[in-house]
Order: structure tokens, then sequence, then C-alpha cells
């Protein structure tokens, strides 16, 4: 269990809410780099073996998961709703992401 107060590099302790807000940040970014490299597959020529936009996807997908740990791990879970809410748009970019991906594969 993470404690409340977590020292940073400089020695200064780091709050829950400062990595729960870091971590959900981080989750937007991973989810958008998600989606704008399976978007990217749209603009290319149809491939018989995983290009480099597929590795990216695949190590954004993978990078979420210890982040969504340390969102989870420091969320405030007196108050779930507003505790869950920063997640709403990188759930829905996530949503996106597979949709396409899910296209680019069996439709295209």
């Amino acid at each position: 269990m993470i404690s409340p107060s977590i020292a940073n590099e400089r020695g200064h302790p780091m709050d829950g809410q400062k990595i729960n807000a870091m971590s959900a940040r981080i989750a937007i970014l991973l989810s958008a780099i998600a989606l704008l490299s399976v978007l990217s597959g749209y603009f290319q020529p149809q491939q018989h073996d995983e290009g480099t936009a597929a590795h990216i996807f695949q190590l954004s997908i993978a990078a979420l998961v210890p982040v969504l740990l340390a969102f989870f791990a420091t969320a405030n879970w007196r108050r779930p709703l507003p505790s869950i809410r920063p997640l709403a748009i990188p759930g829905a970019v996530l949503v996106l992401a597979f949709g396409a991906l899910y296209c680019l594969e069996h439709l295209r």
C-alpha cells in the first residue's frame, strides 16, 4: 500500500492527490498515443507484419497498467465518483482506439 506521503527525489513529500492527478494526466497521454498509433494505420498500405505503430500501441497499453495502479492506489475512496471521474476521458479514448483497431484488423 502506498503511504499518503511519498518523498520525491528532493526529499519533499509528495501527497497522494498529486500522484493521482499526475497519473490521470499520464493516462490521458498514453491513451491518446494508443489512439493515434491505431489511426496512423489507416493512412498506410496494408502490411502483412506488425509495424512500428503496432508496437507503439502495445507499449502504450502496457504502460497504462502501472499508471492505472498508481491512480487507483492514490484515489480517495471516501468519494468514489469524483475520484474515478478523471478516467472518463482516457477510458473513452481507449474505447475508440480498440474500436478503430478492430475495424482496421477485421473490416479493412
